[in-house]
């Protein structure tokens, strides 16, 4: 095996190596300070990365789990109600809606983009709910639980197809917040405004993650949510602070979510490098698009809609026989990953939902094919040649095998 084959999923190591004494000189402030909570330096990271969302407000939390959750109990939520949102993301998308004392409704994700589908989402609230005259409220037939909010997921670094999503919210009343874990600078294109839009700017508010592994990671666990509602992003603040207006006054009860000084002064040290981060991104996820030209019906690459400025967090591909595949790169030392295998409405914690196989055959699909292939800014371009090489290798003794 040569050292080039040696090809990890994710490099953490290199880019923090990079920026050592940045990191190193915000963690001596903190020390000489003792300022390890709250403070300047998480005031600092808050406004600049409100800046690089294009909203007013930013509150810094302890996780994207706690920004999404902290979200909804600050949007004041009728307790019980519907949030719909899709099968296919990261458990603490659905998490956070249960741990709100709400519940959840999926709809199927979009066979290109793998993001909320508008055409089944519209569907869902025209046929399977109804509106009640006499609550003003949306109600879903089965369960008679008011439909309250939109939950769209932006994955792999992709925005979710907005516009339809946000006139459907206000067809029928509903709160729209978006789950912005993967998608640190991404962007879409509003038909309606005719301008380019951030993720996490387009909802009632957004929620971020900044674990290592995002665009924008922390060194430990982070998260942030985004709103252009000053009196939202003030409520949430106390919810992230034990529901303090000042230190031991609680006008609520609320969490210990607060993001720490430290994270908040390295996620300012990396925020400046974030933009030639997502173009590097950018660039790789292009090159690989080319490099797999001519392997379409063995290699289906992710399709960046017309509306969208993907940041590609992920490299996600799908194939016939995924683990036969990931057990092939393995071999010459190259990393993947799923993302994810089981789709949420099979999952063990949520048979209690009543879904069954078939009920998100998008989904379905998508979660048996699916696989990651390497994908961070330093990636090179001899590095990404054995990764394509390797899988075409793989692909095309497959169609031996069976023509």
């Amino acid at each position: 095996m040569t050292d080039t084959a040696k090809i990890p999923f994710l490099d953490l190591v290199t880019p923090h190596q990079e920026l050592e004494p940045e990191l190193l000189a915000v963690a001596k402030k903190a020390f000489a300070t003792a300022g390890f909570i709250g403070g300047p330096m998480v005031d600092e990271f808050e406004r600049r990365f409100a800046e690089f969302c294009d909203v007013n407000c930013c509150v810094g939390v302890n996780s994207g789990t706690d920004a999404l959750r902290f979200a909804f109990l600050a949007a004041g939520i009728e307790a019980g109600s519907l949030v719909v949102t899709v099968p296919h993301t990261f458990i603490a998308t659905t998490e956070a809606i249960s741990q709100a004392g709400l519940q959840i409704a999926f709809v199927d994700v979009h066979e290109d983009t793998y993001t909320m589908d508008p055409e089944k989402l519209g569907r869902y609230l025209e046929d399977k709910c109804i509106f009640d005259t006499t609550r003003g409220k949306l109600i879903e037939k089965t369960s008679d639980r008011v439909v309250s909010a939109i939950l769209p997921v932006h994955l792999y670094g992709h925005m979710a197809d907005m516009d339809p999503i946000l006139d459907l919210a206000k067809r029928y009343n509903l709160i729209v917040i978006e789950d912005a874990c993967q998608a640190h600078g991404a962007e879409y294109f509003s038909k309606k405004t005719g301008t380019w839009k951030k993720a996490g700017s387009m909802g009632l508010a957004a929620a971020f993650s900044f674990y290592p592994g995002k665009n924008l990671g922390a060194c430990g666990e982070g998260g942030a949510i985004t709103t252009n509602d000053e009196s939202l992003a003030e409520k949430m603040k106390m919810i992230r602070d034990h529901g303090q207006a000042k230190k031991y006054y609680h006008d609520m009860e609320g969490y210990n979510g607060r993001l720490d000084s430290i994270q908040a002064g390295w996620l300012t040290v990396k925020l400046r490098h974030l933009a030639g981060w997502n173009a590097a991104r950018r660039t790789l996820a292009h090159r690989y698009h080319e490099l797999f030209a001519g392997a379409e019906d063995a290699v289906v690459v992710p399709r960046e809609a017309p509306w969208t400025r993907g940041v590609y967090h992920l490299y996600v591909v799908r194939v016939q026989d995924r683990e036969a595949l990931q057990a092939h790169l393995a071999e010459t030392g190259i990393g993947t990953g799923i993302h994810y295998p089981i789709p949420l409405h099979q999952q063990k914690a949520y048979q209690h939902l009543g879904y069954k196989a078939g009920d998100f055959p998008v989904t379905e699909r998508v979660a048996r094919e699916i696989v990651s292939l390497p994908m961070f800014p330093h990636l090179s371009g001899s590095q990404q040649d054995e990764v394509v090489s390797k899988v075409r290798e793989f692909v095309g003794s497959r169609v031996a095998i069976t023509g």
